[in-house]
């Protein structure tokens, strides 16, 4: 609608790189649980992270990826990854916000 059909393509292009790029590192994919405080918190903040992502959310859920719980660097970077392409998503929202409102060109 905003007739930016390269950057929209290019932060398309970079949420879903980021987001396969976690689920290949095996990287958890958060569901809403409920527990003691700290894993409420934990998953209900990793759960809308990973929510923001969108189309690639909902289908590594309906596919049933669970990720991996081995400990290591690789599976950590992996869920960061994941909750950095939901926050990359709302970025490229707010930026198409401020393009439309004529606060940025």
């Amino acid at each position: 609608m905003l007739r930016r059909y390269g950057r929209g393509a290019l932060l398309w292009f970079s949420v879903t790189a980021m987001y396969l790029f976690g689920l290949m590192m095996g990287g958890t994919v958060y569901t809403p649980r409920t527990g003691d405080m700290m894993l409420t918190l934990v998953h209900s903040g990793g759960f809308v992270c990973d929510l923001l992502t969108g189309l690639p959310y909902v289908l590594s859920v309906a596919f049933g990826y669970a990720g991996s719980n081995a400990p290591g660097l690789e599976f950590d970077y992996g869920t960061v990854f994941l909750a950095a392409a939901g926050l990359l998503n709302v970025l490229a929202m707010v930026d198409a916000y401020e393009i439309s409102t004529g606060k940025k060109d």
